[in-house]
């Protein structure tokens, strides 16, 4: 995934189109044209191509958890039983159809994946480590910590 962007050149117009974008996904394309000095056929041709190479990869509207009745956040390190292409690539897909698994990360260290849950409390963690976690395919070992409290949280890339 990383080379996909390997020749692609970005520059200072684009950086300024996407940090925009990134804080405000919603702004007219003729607003957005006018804050980076372009016109509106310009800027709308930027945005189009950076949409088609997927460097914006989609538009979403950010929901607070609490919203959701799932506050608190359970960082959950797991381990498989084997390291198979087939068997991660199995552990994978099941990760994806559990929604409130918020985050998944193929790590190096003591832990396969590192995963970021999020939870209404500890007996919904309970269940979810039940039911959930522990049928995920090749599971061996499950670490959990819950977080105290978020300090900070970010959603935009930095550009220069």
């Amino acid at each position: 995934m990383r080379d996909k962007f390997r020749n692609l050149s970005l520059d200072r117009i684009d950086h300024a189109i996407l940090k925009i974008l990134q804080k405000e996904g919603r702004i007219s394309n003729n607003d957005l044209a006018d804050r980076i000095g372009l016109s509106a056929s310009a800027c709308l041709r930027r945005v189009k191509a950076l949409e088609n190479n997927d460097v914006i990869d989609r538009y979403v509207a950010i929901v607070p958890q609490t919203a959701a009745e799932l506050p608190d956040n359970v960082f959950v390190q797991i381990t498989v039983e084997k390291q198979t292409k087939e068997k991660l690539a199995e552990f994978e897909r099941s990760v994806k159809n559990c929604p409130q698994i918020m985050e998944c990360y193929l790590m190096s260290g003591d832990a396969d994946y590192l995963l970021r849950v999020i939870v209404s409390d500890a007996s919904d963690y309970e269940r979810l480590h039940m039911d959930v976690l522990t049928a995920l395919p090749g599971v061996s070992q499950i670490k959990s910590n819950f977080s105290l409290r978020t300090v900070t949280k970010k959603t935009s890339i930095p550009f220069k």
